[in-house]
């Protein structure tokens, strides 16, 4: 009987944790300027950049550290279904990413949280 107590109490506790998730949500428009930050991680998670294999056959350099620190702009602004705000951008100086690409995709709100993008 304690082991149904605990896991009942757990998972109350639980489901209650996650409705107090509060993202903060900023309000986007096209024109706004971001700077391309560093990622936590060894590759970008929010910031859809192609794959290295990808890049190479457009003709570009596979170098993601190049991009930290790109100044970038939003071209267009599209709302999902289930609540997430994905913005298209592209370098202010109208280069390519990479030399092979001239737009890519973020998720705005994840990005900016974890320092991805920056205002």
């Amino acid at each position: 009987m304690i082991k149904y107590l605990i896991v009942f109490l757990f998972s109350t506790s639980f489901l209650n944790a996650q409705t107090y998730i509060n993202e903060a949500s900023v309000k986007v428009r096209v024109g706004d300027l971001f700077e391309i930050g560093k990622p936590k991680a060894s590759a970008y998670k929010h910031i859809d950049f192609p794959k290295a294999n990808f890049i190479i056959k457009k003709g570009g350099i596979a170098n993601y550290k190049n991009t930290e620190g790109e100044l970038v702009v939003v071209t267009a602004i599209k709302e999902k279904k289930n609540g997430v705000t994905q913005v298209y951008i592209r370098r202010k100086d109208g280069g390519r990413f990479f030399g092979s690409h001239t737009v890519v995709r973020a998720d705005v709100n994840q990005a900016l949280s974890t320092g991805e993008l920056q205002l």
